[in-house]
């Protein structure tokens, strides 16, 4: 039964991965947008945010790319599933001797490489505008440790983004919540600088812990506690996103 399992999401994630290579915008698209916001923010708003210093502002703003990244990514994911549902795709596939767990783990696992490499071309941007990072070998592993995890999360939930929605317009706008989430964090400036309304909105919601782990990790400094509440959102993320998915898969009639 398990065997059969992964060989259905194997051929789930190959048929993701093609549809990546015949239809390259979506993923172009999530690269470019962050890409153009670390430009922005690098370029133009920097030396007045940064006080002149452009290349501590690039370290500082280097996770908060990263994590826009992802939510490009999944906002692919959740335009993809959308697709398969609104065009019989996945009513098809219920009807076939093919597993259902497969039907959703396949698109999350082709989320999982289309973003990872995503990010590995967004890590060269951020060396060519000038990002140097002090960290070293365990702390690149805890650092891609932690891009999975939160791309497993994020992945999940634009899964369910995608089943719920009505149309494709409609999981691209739920999944924006993602890309764009992190401009009330600590992402660009220290949330102490904010409003008291926002700064404990933003000190309280996810992206600022998982956003100051990486930055921490990055840095080559201490995390201290916070990588605990940055697994904890990640987790959270991932168990709602899996539950709801499921829950919306099997709602959906055999059509």
């Amino acid at each position: 039964m398990t065997s059969f399992v992964l060989a259905d999401s194997a051929t789930m994630v190959r048929r993701d991965l093609t549809r990546m290579v015949r239809f390259p915008l979506m993923t172009i698209s999530g690269i470019g947008t962050s890409c153009i916001f670390l430009l922005l923010f690098t370029y133009v708003l920097g030396g007045a945010i940064s006080a002149g210093d452009r290349g501590a502002y690039v370290n500082y703003i280097s996770p908060a790319i990263l994590v826009m990244a992802i939510g490009g990514g999944g906002s692919a994911t959740a335009i993809n599933i959308n697709q398969d549902m609104t065009e019989g795709v996945i009513a098809r596939l219920r009807t076939m001797a093919v597993s259902r767990v497969a039907v959703l783990s396949g698109q999350v696992g082709g989320s999982l490489v289309r973003t990872s490499l995503s990010l590995l071309l967004v890590i060269g941007v951020l060396f060519a505008v000038g990002f140097r990072p002090g960290a070293r070998g365990l702390d690149w592993l805890a650092v891609a440790g932690l891009l999975v995890l939160v791309t497993f999360a994020v992945s999940w939930m634009t899964a369910a983004f995608g089943l719920t929605a009505k149309t494709v317009a409609g999981a691209n706008s739920l999944s924006l919540l993602f890309s764009f989430g992190p401009f009330v964090s600590s992402a660009f400036v220290p949330t102490d600088t904010m409003a008291p309304g926002v700064r404990w909105f933003a000190e309280n919601q996810p992206f600022t812990p998982i956003i100051d782990t990486l930055r921490h990790l990055l840095d080559g400094t201490p995390v201290g506690d916070t990588w605990i509440l940055a697994v904890a959102w990640s987790v959270v993320l991932a168990v709602t996103g899996i539950l709801w998915s499921r829950s919306a898969f099997m709602r959906l009639p055999n059509r």
